[in-house]
């Protein structure tokens, strides 16, 4: 192999350091080779430094070695360069005679590597560019695109039932008047001044109570007829019915209740048709089906729950025409009266009572069924009551239960009547003590309302057939049903008693004329008007915001200084009309305010 003209470049190292002095010196060195062909050497005149980079240039037999390089210094022989083993520096000669370059030619150089980095940063651009192009169009092969699904409505049913039902449901308010006991203490008559103000200063709180209740109703008639519980009217002198989302609120009129079966039915008169409810067959109700709870808990408006039917034809929680609906949706205090709701929208129970330990709800919870409701409401707005048919006997169902006593009856199963009423049909139609009744219009009894139910749903006057078992032999006789009110008369005396029409006088006011002593004591010297004696608890001037010991001193803004101005004006007014009291008031500081209180006059005053 030949090396002719071929350059090898080596690393020639300093065999001993050189002073400091001494490094700015020039030498001359001379290289050569030990064999016999040699090489040729170059020679160098240069500052003395610790390495010197040579190149040598071999001959056509032998080749640039590192072998071959001796090196002597003319001058001073005490400063040897000896061969640095296995390094090869061609490159670094190569990039020394460029960097030697560039110092010869610095603005020919600075413009070379300006115009290089330019030309560099526009196709590092241009290619970056194009590979995010690429990497973004090509994206990744085999890869399916996501697409968003439609919506999917899981609970669509209970929102459509709540769309459609709620606006049939209301919230009812009832005021219930309490009489305090009367004052013993002796009044001297002679001084009616003095007396007024024994009363109004020594016995502020000598006055009727009154005490609310908040509920739940069911809009079943577009003229206004709302079903809901007779526990929560019953005794009420005052009933607010508000509509879903309506803040306006009606007077109802109790058409009629029940105290058997805890229900009653209202009446409000409304500016138009209303929404209602759609009544279910509650027979149709199976154990585990979901419900939806309708009412206002705690006054909460519109609130609805759902759960299950837990069980059906729960008995001996109530009265005796109770047998409820069990549920474990969430019925709370103020959702009496309240619809109890399939998922076909169709109210299968009124809400009526729960099992707690304590006031709120723990999972059990009551609602009378729609069979029961429809029967009820049939009769109340008929005839303003229920009339239920009785033969005129009496049992105990859980003596009743006992095989033992039916076995040694003759019977497998029944009712043992334990009494008979006097002159009663079933008397007449020769039952007694002891007898097992066994079927009633040809269906089996195995409970008590079996045998109840179907007497009290038959029309007073009309026959039921009657199987029963005396001294182990099957007998039947046809009996007439009578009325269960005239057959048991404490049980009439239980009866729901109607609140009467009996609206309080002036909007619930008793007035006085305000004379000069009577302004003297209250403090209000300066005024003249018609002093409040007394607020009548659920009237109207109670609920628009009067109280004890105000001064009424204008009536739809016309100064009233005596009582007769005051009636004049209050004379005026018409049902439905606006008023507008300006009242004196004494604040709690002692100082006298000016209150304005308005509202619309009742229908019945």
């Amino acid at each position: 192999m030949a090396f002719k003209n071929r350059r090898a470049h080596f690393e020639l190292k300093m065999a001993r350091r050189i002073p400091r002095v001494q490094r700015r010196k020039k030498f001359q060195f001379e290289i050569f080779a030990e064999s016999t062909k040699g090489c040729r050497c170059d020679t160098y005149s240069l500052h003395m430094p610790r390495i010197a980079r040579l190149s040598i240039t071999g001959d056509e037999t032998t080749g640039p070695s590192q072998k071959c390089i001796d090196v002597r210094r003319w001058y001073n022989p005490e400063y040897v360069y000896v061969p640095v083993a296995g390094r090869s520096l061609g490159m670094g000669i190569q990039v020394r005679e460029m960097v030697d370059w560039v110092r010869r030619r610095k603005i020919f150089a600075t413009l070379l590597i300006v115009f290089t980095l330019g030309v560099g940063i526009i196709l590092g651009t241009l290619i970056s560019g194009r590979a995010l192009a690429t990497r973004s169009q090509a994206g990744s092969p085999g890869a399916a695109l996501l697409a968003i699904p439609d919506p999917v409505q899981l609970s669509n049913g209970f929102s459509a039932i709540i769309g459609r039902l709620e606006p049939a449901v209301v919230n009812i308010s009832t005021t219930q008047v309490i009489e305090k006991p009367k004052s013993k203490k002796p009044r001297d008559s002679g001084d009616s001044d003095q007396d007024f103000f024994d009363r109004f200063f020594d016995s502020p709180d000598n006055g009727p109570d009154a005490e609310r209740s908040l509920g739940s109703g069911v809009i079943v008639d577009k003229k206004g007829f709302i079903l809901t519980n007779h526990h929560l009217i019953d005794q009420a002198t005052n009933i607010q019915v508000t509509l879903n989302n309506d803040q306006k609120r009606y007077t109802a009129k109790v058409i009629g209740a029940d105290q058997e079966t805890d229900l009653a039915v209202l009446k409000i008169e409304p500016d138009g048709d209303l929404p209602v409810a759609k009544m279910g067959n509650s027979d149709g109700a199976n154990v585990g089906d979901w419900v939806l709870v309708f009412g206002s808990p705690f006054g909460l408006q519109s609130t609805v729950t759902a759960g299950i039917v837990s069980a059906k034809d729960r008995a001996n929680l109530g009265k005796q025409f109770q047998r409820f609906i069990q549920t474990d949706a969430a019925i709370n205090p103020g959702n009496s009266g309240g619809p109890l709701v399939n998922m076909a929208g169709e109210v299968i129970g009124i809400n009526t009572a729960i099992l707690t330990g304590g006031r709120g709800f723990q999972g059990v919870g009551f609602a009378l069924p729609s069979n029961t409701v429809i029967t009820v409401y049939n009769q109340l707005i008929s005839s303003g009551h229920v009339t239920r048919g009785s033969i005129g006997i009496r049992f105990s169902e859980e003596h009743s239960n006992n095989p033992i006593l039916l076995k040694e009856l003759g019977a497998t199963y029944g009712v043992v009547v334990e009494d008979v009423e006097p002159g009663s049909p079933a008397e007449k139609a020769g039952i007694q003590s002891g007898d097992v009744v066994t079927e009633v219009g040809g269906h089996a009894v195995k409970v008590g309302a079996d045998l109840v139910n179907p007497i009290a749903q038959t029309p007073i006057g009309q026959n039921v057939q009657i199987r029963y078992i005396r001294n182990k032999q099957a007998k039947e006789v046809a009996v007439v049903v009578g009325d269960r009110l005239k057959l048991f008369p404490e049980t009439a005396s239980n009866a729901t008693e109607m609140p009467e029409d009996s609206g309080p006088s002036e909007f619930g006011l008793r007035l006085e004329d305000l004379t000069q002593e009577f302004a003297r004591k209250l403090g209000v010297e300066k005024q003249s008007g018609v002093l409040v004696a007394e607020v009548e608890p659920a009237s109207f001037a109670e609920d628009i915001g009067f109280l004890r010991g105000d001064v009424i001193i204008e009536v739809n803004r016309v100064p009233v200084a005596k009582l007769s101005e005051y009636k004049r004006e209050i004379t005026k007014l018409k049902p439905g009309n606006d008023v507008l009291f300006k009242v004196a008031r004494h604040s709690e500081a002692g100082r006298l305010l000016t209150v304005f209180l308005a509202g619309s006059v009742p229908a019945e005053q």
